[in-house]
């Protein structure tokens, strides 16, 4: 594909600077018509080394309110990001609603200067290229415009490009060895960037190939490429707006969970005092030293709590971090969104929080509020929590596969456990703060929520991200039986890691 491209093209200096006037007025407008909207835009350059691209941003943000705009260079990973998953920085860096950011390079390093240098296995190019999928399109379905160019030049364009760096003082450390290599082995690099453009391009994110030879012709085209996307992409929201105007009334869910998981809960299940309190001691002093095995083999651990008002989280919380050292993990309460979440994708506040290689990060309630509170509540629209299903198991499996533990808790009880809590609060003055006039206007919505939490548990447990449904209506046996499904959830991943490292070795 690429070696057909004609980079001979060319524009003259008269008809370029006429264009540019005009397109770079219309781009200021734009921008301010996509904060007026609420769009976030991402604009990513890649390409060829000596493409232009750092030329090629400045050329382009030239036209724009430099207060709506920040530019990100993707260089190698930090030793803070090489602990986390690889997609990791750049979900934290996703543009707020009306803002845009701009990306010299991008997520695509692992499947293409990574892929090239060996970094990137091929047995985990499938899932990286996956993963790269998923994370487009979940921004996408959150309103994200993507707009993606490609900078190509030739082997001969790039050679002379990168000779001329190279005699120059101040310019010579932008040439690395490991530059000149991939122009010595031209062919194969760009066999590796054809395969990520066939595999990525998307019609909602489709790529532009650039030709930028000619420094000026580039430079038109990635204008008119990023103001034509962006009056579609503001027709299209204006439509979109007009249409949800007019639709229907929200559907009412079906009862098709209603008799589902949690009818088959058995919460009878207790244990003794004694028995307690001798388990639970056993379990949290083997947790103790797993925690150092998990840092010292670099596993990170996911742990989510959800479940009924007063069913437990808290205490189950406190046993289970109680042995552990403070320095290693951190507990999330998860609240309403502020006002800065509000305005990115909805997961983008629990990336903030993906713990690094070792590490463990506990979540007193998660993402699955998606599909809970704010679909009951009303809180987004049905098609967001349909689509929040498959965007939740996809971030799942990118922490699995970046090697995490994920762990995620229902803790169950029965609506009259529930009153009987709720009650014991109130007449608790060390406990009152605890209950709210929302705690019990929810006990009224009962059913719904089961419905919800129903279909959640089907729809999203998964091998590498499992559901674990807990007896909640005896706090002991709830608290133990948390404590161990961790406890053996870690034993058998660092059996795991040991493995594979044994194999390796040989």
């Amino acid at each position: 594909m690429l070696e057909k491209i004609d980079l001979s093209v060319t524009v003259e200096k008269e008809a370029y600077r006429a264009a540019m006037e005009e397109m770079e007025a219309k781009l200021g407008l734009l921008q301010r018509q996509c904060k007026e909207a609420g769009i976030p835009v991402i604009i990513l350059f890649e390409g060829m080394g000596a493409a232009g691209k750092g030329v090629q941003i400045n050329r382009l943000i030239q036209a724009m309110d430099p207060r709506g705009f920040s530019v990100f260079a993707s260089n190698r990973p930090t030793e803070e990001e090489q602990l986390r998953p690889f997609l990791w920085r750049y979900w934290t860096k996703t543009p707020a609603k009306g803002r845009t950011a701009i990306f010299d390079r991008s997520w695509y390093r692992s499947v293409q200067v990574d892929r090239f240098d060996g970094l990137t296995k091929e047995t985990e190019l499938e899932k990286a290229f996956q993963d790269i999928l998923s994370f487009e399109k979940q921004l996408i379905d959150g309103g994200t415009v993507i707009i993606k160019l490609f900078l190509h030049i030739s082997k001969e364009e790039q050679k002379k490009r990168f000779k001329k760096l190279a005699d120059s003082k101040e310019t010579a450390w932008r040439v690395s060895d490991a530059d000149w290599h991939r122009n010595k082995e031209y062919n194969e690099y760009l066999r590796i960037n054809e395969e990520m453009l066939e595999r990525t391009d998307t019609e909602s994110a489709p790529w532009t190939i650039i030709e930028a030879t000619d420094k000026n012709y580039c430079a038109m085209k990635i204008m008119s490429t990023v103001t034509s996307r962006l009056e579609y992409e503001l027709e299209q929201a204006k439509a979109a707006k007009e249409a949800k105007k007019n639709a229907a009334p929200r559907t009412v869910p079906t009862d098709k969970y209603k008799n589902g998981v949690l009818s088959g809960v058995d919460l009878t299940k207790s244990i003794s005092p004694k028995d307690y309190k001798k388990e639970l001691d056993e379990l949290q002093k083997r947790l103790e030293i797993l925690h150092s095995e998990i840092y010292r083999l670099r596993i990170p651990v996911v742990i989510g709590f959800e479940g009924w008002d007063a069913g437990g989280k808290g205490g189950a919380i406190k046993r289970l971090t109680s042995h552990l050292d403070p320095r290693g993990y951190q507990v999330n309460p998860t609240a309403a969104p502020n006002d800065i979440e509000k305005v990115h994708h909805y997961l983008w506040r629990f990336w903030n929080n993906c713990p690094k290689a070792g590490h463990v990060a506990i979540f007193d309630r998660t993402w699955y509020g998606r599909v809970m509170v704010e679909r009951i509540e009303g809180f987004c629209s049905e098609a967001d929590w349909k689509r929040a299903y498959q965007e939740i198991n996809e971030m799942e499996a990118h922490m699995a596969n970046a090697g995490a533990v994920v762990l995620k808790f229902w803790l169950h009880i029965d609506k009259e456990e529930q009153e009987r809590r709720f009650k014991e609060r109130m007449a608790n003055p060390a406990k009152q703060w605890k209950i709210t006039d929302e705690d019990w206007r929810n006990r009224e919505k009962w059913d719904l929520y089961e419905e919800a939490v129903n279909e959640m548990l089907v729809r999203t447990s998964t091998t590498y991200a499992p559901w674990i449904v807990v007896e909640g209506n005896d706090k002991h046996y709830a608290r133990v039986k948390v404590v161990r499904t961790v406890v053996e959830a870690l034993e058998a991943r660092i059996k795991e890691v040991k493995k594979a490292q044994k194999k390796e070795e040989k």
